[in-house]
């Protein structure tokens, strides 16, 4: 079974900084697509960021230009770098792997791997 763990969420002030960090195991050969998801209360979970086997990497509009996302195949790991953090981008972030196929790595049915999540909290 794929096992997905998440790290570095916190509390940052808006224009702030945080690099949130995926581990990833339970499969072979790299991941098709390795991404992050975000969901605020009462808000529907809505894709960040994704990178796909080839190291295309794709963005929400939310996120391009501030977000930057990266991977480490050798070792199974995936971050997220965030810059100019708002307000907005507070709400629990998930990270998740696809490993048996992908057709869109912005589709989180894709996915067959989910981390528990981490929390991101922006305070202006």
């Amino acid at each position: 079974e794929v096992q997905v763990v998440e790290s570095g969420g916190g509390s940052a002030q808006s224009g702030g900084s945080l690099r949130l960090s995926c581990a990833a195991s339970g499969y072979t050969g790299g991941a098709l697509c390795m991404g992050w998801f975000r969901q605020a209360p009462g808000k529907e979970r809505e894709w960040v960021a994704a990178v796909d086997i080839q190291n295309t990497s794709t963005y929400a509009n939310t996120a391009k230009g501030r977000f930057t996302i990266s991977q480490d195949n050798a070792k199974n790991m995936v971050y997220l770098q965030m810059n100019n953090l708002k307000p907005e981008d507070t709400a629990m972030y998930y990270c998740a792997v696809a490993s048996e196929g992908y057709d869109d790595c912005s589709a989180a049915w894709e996915y067959n791997g989910w981390g528990q999540g981490t929390q991101v909290t922006v305070s202006s």
